[in-house]
């Protein structure tokens, strides 16, 4: 069984729209899986029923954006219910800011001899609530400035480099709630990907196990070969399920395919074990 609970439609910062992405997640051969959109549950209910008549089970879910130890973490929440108010409002807010941030990224890019990038990079925004540097990234690649938005991440857009603009999200405490209170399953998404020393990490883990969060992904399209044991020994260190997904965005732009994703390494409880 193939099962795939983390990727991106183009209500957040994928390019294909939900019902399209499960068309292709199906044609790749996933049989469960989860459309996990950015702060945003407004593509749930199109995944599901496009799920439904391609004879793949759906897992409603979301990824939220937290700032911790002022850092951006993100918070995969699975199985929630979408209708539930506290977390529509809680996402709305986390959203509230995005605007802002995208001109004052698009004003950096100009004063470093790049202008227009905030009307090439809503070409590529489906959701204007959502715009984020992703979009700014696809537009880099489309003028030449870059080959791929891999190499728009290592010259721009993030910290020290032109287009950086930090975003206070959610925290920590408030997206494991959200998740919790609409009867899902908090998860923290490629832990891999963030900056934190061992120590950092080991209190992340700490405070995420403390709040009720109890799943980390262990293989995902965001992490190297190399990192799928090492979160495996740390999802069994911790006591944590493990869950698995290609944090897909578009075809072709994601480092893993949905076909190509191993399965999780043995000696761990799934995430989905019991649903």
């Amino acid at each position: 069984m193939k099962v795939d609970l983390h990727c991106h439609s183009s209500v957040s910062d994928g390019v294909l729209a939900p019902a399209a992405v499960a068309a292709y997640a199906r044609k790749s051969g996933v049989d469960v899986w989860a459309l996990t959109d950015h702060d945003e549950v407004g593509g749930i209910k199109a995944a599901r029923q496009a799920a439904g008549e391609l004879g793949m089970r759906f897992v409603s879910g979301v990824e939220i954006s937290v700032t911790w130890a002022n850092e951006t973490v993100h918070i995969v929440g699975l199985q929630i219910d979408e209708d539930n108010r506290a977390l529509i409002e809680g996402l709305a807010a986390t959203r509230n800011g995005r605007q802002a941030r995208a001109m004052e990224i698009s004003a950096q890019l100009e004063s470093a001899g790049i202008p227009g990038a905030y009307q090439g990079a809503l070409r590529y925004v489906g959701n204007p609530d959502l715009m984020s540097r992703t979009h700014f990234a696809r537009y880099l690649v489309e003028i030449g400035v870059c080959a791929t938005p891999a190499e728009v991440f290592r010259k721009y857009l993030t910290e020290g480099k032109p287009g950086y603009v930090p975003h206070r999200w959610a925290t920590l405490e408030q997206a494991v709630g959200w998740i919790r209170g609409a009867g899902g399953i908090p998860v923290i998404a490629h832990p891999g990907r963030y900056p934190f020393s061992d120590t950092a990490e080991g209190a992340l883990f700490d405070e995420f196990r403390q709040l009720g969060g109890t799943a980390i992904e262990v293989v995902t399209g965001s992490h190297t070969p190399d990192q799928y044991g090492e979160y495996a020994e740390k999802a069994r260190r911790y006591g944590f399920l493990a869950s698995r997904g290609t944090d897909f965005h578009a075809p072709g732009e994601s480092r893993v395919e949905f076909a190509e994703l191993p399965p999780l390494p043995g000696n761990l409880t799934p995430v989905w074990h019991d649903w």
